[in-house]
């Protein structure tokens, strides 16, 4: 009896947030039920509604063996102060589901601009003999990898839930969300440091802090001139 063809897809959701984890989804099913997730209506993520996207992902999981793994906020920073870019610790990830599900052919949806960089990273670090099919826009082309897209989604807004019920309104988590902005800038205002859940690495943030500490420095500068002080000078009295 020949033996069953497994393939994966992969994807994520939350790189680019400047708030929350990012969520790598892995999917991997038999070849032959390919034709099963088209029939659920399965498409990239972005295309569906929230309350669609919670639906097919129960689905998903009845009909595929699922890995989620998340990428807390700090853990993105730790990995970005050792000099490990985004691009590559994503392959890393990705390199970490191959190695659980062992397909014998794994679609992924790339986020680095370079394929050939990211096809050699995954070479090396996923298991032998897999074939790797790795492309832009993979979410919209193969059904395992559109429902690794909607897993993500779903576990990614779980997450964003999350946090609003701790910190409020907090947007999408999206730099280019302007709720997203204010209330970052709102939060250092109030408690003088970023929170815990934001990527501190990122350039928003770096930006944020910048701000807030040319503020206190104004504001020294500031009580010195009213004092009529100069700085680094001292008033001695005998």
């Amino acid at each position: 009896m020949p033996e069953q063809i497994i393939i994966s897809g992969i994807d994520e959701a939350g790189r680019g947030c400047i708030l929350g984890p990012m969520v790598i989804a892995g999917i991997s099913i038999p070849h032959g039920h390919e034709e099963k997730l088209r029939k659920l209506g399965v498409k990239d993520s972005k295309q569906l509604t929230p309350g669609k996207r919670e639906e097919l992902a129960k689905k998903i999981e009845e009909l595929a063996n699922v890995i989620v793994l998340e990428v807390a906020a700090c853990k993105i920073d730790n990995y970005r102060k050792q000099g490990i870019s985004l691009n590559r610790l994503e392959a890393i990830k990705f390199a970490e589901i191959l190695n659980l599900q062992k397909p014998h052919k794994a679609y992924i949806d790339a986020p680095d601009r370079n394929l050939p960089k990211l096809h050699g990273y995954l070479k090396k670090m996923a298991p032998e003999g897999i074939e790797l099919v790795v492309e832009h826009f993979a979410d919209s082309k193969y059904p395992v990898v559109s429902a690794a897209s909607i897993i993500a989604k779903v576990e990614r807004d779980k997450k964003i839930d999350s946090l609003r019920k701790e910190y409020g309104d907090i947007g999408s988590g999206y730099t280019s969300d302007p709720v997203t902005v204010r209330w970052l800038e709102d939060w250092m205002k109030t408690h003088k440091e970023l929170p815990e859940c934001a990527r501190k690495s990122w350039i928003t943030a770096e930006v944020l802090v910048e701000k807030r500490q040319q503020s206190l420095l104004s504001n020294f500068l500031g009580k010195i001139k009213g004092t009529g002080t100069k700085e680094g000078s001292a008033t001695i009295s005998e």
